[in-house]
C-alpha cells in the first residue's frame, strides 16, 4: 500500500474532515470521518498526534501503531471518504490490543453515523 497516496496532506483537508464530518470518541482516541469527494477515490487517512503525547520517539510510535490498526479498515471505508484519528493524552500507555479495540469501536460508530447522515440527504 502506498501511504503517500492515502494520506491527508494539507491543513485544509484536516480541517474539512474534523469540522464537516462525524465524530466518535473513546478514552484515548477521537475518530473523525467524512466524505470529501464523490467517486471512486480511495479513502484517505490523517493522524494527529500532538506534543502533549510525548517526545518525537513516542509520537512516532503512536502514529505507527495507529497506522497499522487502520490498515485493514481502509478497504471497508466508502470511496471518497477521509478519516482523521486524533490521539489523546495517555494513548502511549495503552497496549496495542486496547488501542485496537478503542479504534475499532470508534470507527464502527463513526461509520454508522456517516451512513445515517448520508442516507438522510436526498
Amino acid at each position: 500500500m502506498y501511504w503517500s497516496a492515502r494520506r491527508l496532506h494539507s491543513s485544509d483537508e484536516f480541517r474539512a474532515v474534523t469540522r464537516g464530518g462525524v465524530r466518535s470518541a473513546r478514552s484515548h482516541v477521537v475518530v473523525h470521518l467524512t466524505l470529501l469527494t464523490q467517486g471512486e477515490h480511495a479513502p484517505r487517512v490523517g493522524f494527529v498526534v500532538s506534543k502533549k503525547i510525548g517526545n518525537a520517539v513516542v509520537r512516532n510510535r503512536v502514529t505507527r501503531r495507529l497506522r497499522e490498526i487502520v490498515r485493514p479498515h481502509l478497504e471497508t471505508l466508502p470511496p471518497g471518504s477521509a478519516l482523521v484519528l486524533r490521539a489523546l493524552p495517555g494513548i502511549q500507555d495503552q497496549s496495542f490490543a486496547e488501542l485496537r479495540d478503542d479504534v475499532d469501536s470508534a470507527l464502527g460508530t463513526a461509520e454508522r453515523k456517516l451512513e445515517r447522515r448520508t442516507a438522510a440527504v436526498p
